[in-house]
């Protein structure tokens, strides 16, 4: 699986906001950009991806638009989001993720060390 797989790069955003709703921190741009940078992750697909989590329920808070025909453009800012009850349910009934997820929120004493370990995962 590529690190800018759907899924992947899923999982990653999830982590981040299941990690800001714990308040284990609060949302920092910087933070939010070096994980989806790390993953190859350019805006218009991010976009795509952010649209794809709240409609399916994954995420709330954020609003869309299109311009220019299909250009998808978000009203706000990503801060916005907010990691939804099934959001938390697809972390931890995804077999594989619920362990790497125990792992990241267990060992990151700090959120750096977080979206370190969010940011290395291919």
């Amino acid at each position: 699986m590529a690190k800018d797989d759907y899924d992947v790069v899923v999982f990653k955003l999830l982590v981040y906001f299941y990690a800001c709703l714990k308040r284990v921190t609060v949302f920092k741009q910087a933070e939010f950009d070096l994980i989806t940078k790390k993953a190859g992750v350019d805006e218009r697909y991010l976009l795509d991806i952010l649209r794809m989590m709240q409609d399916e329920g994954l995420i709330e808070g954020l609003a869309f638009t299109k311009a220019w025909g299909e250009e998808l453009i978000l009203l706000g800012n990503v801060s916005d989001a907010k990691i939804t009850a099934e959001g938390i349910h697809y972390l931890q009934d995804n077999g594989r993720m619920k362990k790497v997820l125990a792992f990241l929120i267990d060992k990151a004493d700090t959120i750096i060390g977080l979206v370190k370990l969010v940011a290395l995962m291919q």
